[in-house]
């Protein structure tokens, strides 16, 4: 099957439509893409160059949107926005973007977003430096935190036809408790995977990313290699989020009309073996293999409507690479031996300053349960929702917007019926970091009072379930299987919390202030205070940090 799949991957680089350029993607970055929808709900009508429901986006496209923003009826931290974001994608912006005033050695930073560059007919390139330096202090834990890390970034293309990416860091990390807590529970660090210990509370992982990107035609473009996706338009995504490690994928995305369709194979650790003490271990790691359809439709300039169907299989299968097939009749064929799920996403903007938006993925449906017929509360009863709502210069203050979010997964959704098919990568959650039986309100307050100074606070109240030990399965750990371990309800009877029940309340907030293009100093406290039906009081947490980082997105530990 992997061979086939190779051949086919071969024969579309074969047929590459020449004369069409090509470009890297734009690394997701929430307040980097929060930019992008701001001007696009300030537009009053969606960008005709591309569709916001899969990301990460074309760095071209992005410009060609850029390029037709009329930014003198801006104020000026709008205007530096601009500035920064065309610079930012300089080599696919028609206007004139800033040259440095005083290179180094006139090679490095001739432009203020490349620490070197070389771009001509056949080859382009920019490398960057990555640096993320920060200590932290915590009332919850003795000593101080920090964070280490060194890196490059390089991409370009190759005769404007074949584009590339490649980022790699060294790090070492100690987390607050919450995040360490989390990593010793599931074997892995979140968004890296593998880890080794530093020191004695420390975590030291190296973080890769990497791919190429090429046109098949002037409407189909793909993108092959290690990366993230993330789908939807909310802070969390309960189809495909950025939570995992990167994973080998393949990508076929089309736009055409008012349509876009987006088809992905992807290749995902199913598990990790770990020793006595619950740390990674050498050994051939078990795979599954991840495909998922999405369609996104504009339907007038205001409304985008998605569906989308994914499977996942613990085995490679011919059948699932077909782009323009439903998963669910191919399960059917080959015995239902897959998990697929299916749903649909969408955003409406309005009012030059709104938007709506939300998501339904549905795991599981029998229709006189999920109605309630037979009785209620099945435990077949199985889906994930997000409504979510942003509001544009609140109260028409320039430059202060907010956005209101709320998720919630009923028990056993993601989880596995087979072995190796749960919705996890790496064991972590591919969706929402809780995995599932949750609620969850999410407040964002983004403030940008002067141009080099943002401001931003996300406050998350969080109900979830817990199981009491590990024989017991009430539906929140995607490591369990479904079909194992007592709950002692039953078919019917299952609510979302049940379990242990958990809350959790927490604030962030966060001032960055950047210094040079991509270099930003970052100073922030967090407020953490959880509580358990089985634990007499609750676990405070306060933790303060400052950080220098350039060229990598803020670090955020909201769960």
């Amino acid at each position: 099957m992997l061979r086939n799949f190779l051949l086919a991957i071969g024969l579309l680089c074969g047929i590459i439509e020449a004369g069409l350029a090509q470009s890297a993607l734009i690394p997701y970055d929430r307040e980097y893409y929060h930019l992008l929808d701001r001007y696009e709900i300030l537009k009053g009508a969606f960008v005709p160059h591309y569709q916001t429901g899969f990301k990460p986006l074309r760095r071209d496209h992005v410009a060609t949107f850029l390029d037709e923003v009329d930014e003198t009826a801006t104020g000026r931290v709008d205007q530096f926005n601009f500035r920064y974001l065309r610079n930012d994608n300089w080599e696919f912006v028609d206007q004139e973007t800033a040259l440095s005033k005083k290179p180094l050695w006139k090679k490095i930073y001739q432009r203020p977003s490349d620490f070197y560059y070389h771009r001509d007919e056949d080859f382009d390139v920019h490398v960057n430096p990555v640096i993320y330096f920060r200590g932290g202090m915590e009332s919850a834990a003795e000593g101080t935190n920090f964070r280490n890390t060194r890196g490059i970034t390089l991409r370009g293309s190759i005769d404007r036809k074949v584009g590339f990416y490649t980022y790699l860091t060294s790090n070492e990390v100690i987390f607050p408790t919450w995040v360490k807590d989390y990593v010793e529970h599931n074997g892995a660090v979140p968004g890296q995977g593998f880890w080794k210990r530093y020191g004695d509370h420390g975590y030291s992982y190296f973080a890769a990313r990497g791919y190429l990107t090429f046109k098949v035609s002037k409407h189909i473009d793909a993108q092959m290699g290690h990366d993230l996706n993330f789908v939807g338009e909310g802070y969390r995504s309960m189809i495909l989020s950025d939570f995992s490690n990167p994973y080998m994928f393949f990508k076929l995305n089309v736009n055409v009309w008012k349509l876009q369709y987006t088809t992905m194979w992807a290749q995902m650790t199913a598990d990790v073996f770990l020793n006595s003490r619950n740390r990674p271990e050498d050994g051939r790691y078990p795979q599954k293999w991840f495909s998922l359809h999405r369609l996104g439709m504009n339907i007038g300039k205001k409304l985008n409507i998605g569906i989308f169907e994914s499977v996942m299989a613990n085995q490679a299968d011919w059948n699932y690479m077909n782009p323009v097939i439903f998963y669910r009749w191919v399960e059917h064929q080959l015995g239902t031996p897959d998990k697929v799920m299916l749903g649909t996403d969408f955003k409406w903007n309005f009012a030059h300053a709104m938007q709506l938006y939300g998501q339904f993925a549905l795991d599981e449906f029998v229709f006189s349960e999920f109605f309630g017929i037979d009785g209620k509360n099945s435990k077949r009863n199985k889906h994930g929702l997000q409504l979510g709502y942003k509001y544009i210069n609140v109260f028409s203050i320039p430059n202060l917007d907010l956005q209101l979010e709320y998720n919630q997964a009923r028990p056993y959704t993601y989880q596995e019926k087979f072995e190796h098919q749960s919705y996890t990568n790496y064991r972590t959650p591919i969706a929402h970091p809780r995995g599932a039986n949750f609620r969850e309100a999410i407040g964002i307050v983004r403030y940008q009072p002067i141009p080099k100074l943002s401001l931003n606070f996300t406050g998350i109240y969080h109900i979830y379930g817990t199981d009491p030990d590990e024989t017991i399965n009430m539906g929140g750990d995607l490591l369990k299987n479904r079909l194992e371990g007592e709950d002692g309800l039953g078919l019917y009877g299952h609510k979302i919390g049940q379990g242990v029940q958990n809350k959790l309340l927490m604030g962030n907030l966060v001032a960055s202030y950047m210094l040079k293009h991509n270099l930003f100093i970052d100073l922030g406290h967090s407020y953490r205070r959880h509580t358990a039906e089985d634990v007499d009081k609750p676990t405070v947490s306060n933790y303060s940090h400052l950080s220098l980082r350039l060229n990598i997105a803020r670090e955020a530990y909201n769960y």
